[in-house]
């Protein structure tokens, strides 16, 4: 903005009665406009006690002189705020000055996120009282969203029994320290726990739970009972129990550093999205899940090997006809190479019936790896034409195929080949 543009704003602004200059400057939320708009004049600076959300930023008192400090500069603001709603600070801060912001404008408080950046070497709290125990003065929070936590003894929350949302990214938790948390929130519908570590075994039980994205590294034993639990997103667990699901519609398992040995899920009559990925998964786990999201619509399966224990095993062979006829529903389906594999193998079509169709499939996304049994491979990618009769789109994706023989270069032409015979449906990727 020009200066020119500047001076008539301005005029128009000072022409606006009171309540709507202090509606309009409500709005702001950076800590550093609010404190330029202090220095407009003394009416902008009489509106600012009536804004509702401050942000502080990581970088913004990199440079205080005068022996002035993060905390005591936050804490004057708030002083001078009738009732703050939210609350972002990714700036540093000790826990001293967060008890002080949280004496002045926790009571209000619906929203709060804070970088704590209190994980250490050795496990151990350079405050006392530590930060988290700090959070328990905004009694009235509906959402809670923290970054860098250190969350190794339970922390002193009497109970937050209005939080719908708790979000904790990138940290370090014992399991009954996080199982106290969860419990101290008996409300939560949303859930997001990602980039954590130090968790062996974790039970949630919170009723209400609709919504829970869990991202934990190692091998983490699982156990969820919630009934209203429609969305689920897990990564890095070992041993997975859900109990109650007949709300589940969306549902994603992964484990891309260890093997999801074991599922144990109620009736997924519900389901409508499947996604599943890692490098091993033991066939059990995979069947058992095939079985019980009989009626899914969108299916994603990006699974390397299996095998029971460290021995990794391609997939076993698996019935096309009768994979297809299991999942009446399916409209979207995106299969790695070891599933594409597996459903290519010379028994896979060599008993079709005649009535045999594939009724819903619409989409399809093949990911091939190998040149090996190419012609079994071609012979699915054109069945999937023939039966599926309301196929929209077919995408190939050709990735690191490893080999020197020319078989690769003679299996790639074939899809080249089939691609321009359908090609109004199939595409290279």
């Amino acid at each position: 903005m020009n200066a020119k543009c500047l001076i008539i704003f301005l005029r128009e602004m000072e022409s606006l009665p009171d309540a709507l200059v202090q509606s309009i400057l409500s709005l702001l939320s950076n800590a550093k406009d609010v404190a330029s708009c202090k220095c407009v004049s003394k009416r902008w600076k009489d509106s600012l006690p009536y804004l509702r959300s401050l942000f502080f930023s990581r970088n913004l008192f990199d440079n205080l002189t005068n022996g002035d400090t993060p905390d005591a500069i936050i804490t004057r603001i708030l002083l001078s705020i009738v009732k703050l709603e939210e609350l972002v600070v990714y700036c540093p801060f000790s826990s001293a000055g967060l008890a002080s912001w949280l004496s002045i404008a926790g009571p209000t408080l619906k929203n709060l996120e804070l970088r704590l950046d209190n994980i250490t070497d050795d496990n151990t709290f350079t405050e006392i009282p530590s930060k988290l125990d700090c959070i328990r003065a905004a009694w009235n929070l509906e959402s809670l969203r923290l970054w860098g936590v250190l969350m190794i003894y339970s922390p002193k929350w009497n109970g937050f029994h209005r939080l719908k949302n708790l979000e904790i990214v990138g940290a370090r938790l014992e399991d009954r320290a996080l199982h106290d948390a969860l419990r101290a929130c008996p409300n939560l519908t949303h859930l997001l726990l990602r980039g954590c570590d130090g968790l062996r075994s974790i039970t949630i039980e919170n009723p209400l739970l609709e919504d829970c994205k869990l991202d934990f590294y190692g091998d983490c034993l699982l156990t969820i009972n919630s009934t209203c639990l429609e969305s689920l997103e897990i990564q890095g667990c070992r041993l997975i129990r859900v109990l109650e699901t007949q709300f589940l519609k969306n549902l994603s398992i992964a484990n891309t550093a260890g093997r999801v040995q074991m599922v144990d899920f109620g009736k997924l009559v519900a389901l409508e999205k499947l996604d599943i990925r890692g490098v091993q998964w033991c066939w059990d786990a995979i069947s058992k899940m095939l079985r019980m999201a009989s009626e899914v619509k969108q299916l994603v399966m990006k699974v390397e090997f299996t095998g029971d224990w460290d021995t990794l095993l391609p997939f076993p062979e698996v019935d096309f006809v009768d994979f297809f006829n299991s999942h009446p529903k399916l409209q979207t389906f995106e299969m790695h190479g070891a599933i594409f594999a597996a459903l290519c193998q010379k028994n896979s079509l060599k008993n079709v019936d005649s009535k045999f169709s594939i009724p819903c499939l619409e989409n399809v996304v093949v990911t091939v790896r190998s040149p090996l049994n190419a012609e079994q491979k071609m012979t699915t990618l054109k069945s999937l034409i023939k039966y599926a009769k309301s196929l929209k789109k077919m995408s190939i994706r050709i990735l690191q195929m490893k080999s020197n023989h020319s078989s690769a270069d003679d299996f790639f032409e074939d899809i080249c080949k089939f691609r321009h015979r359908n090609y109004k449906i199939v595409s290279i990727e």
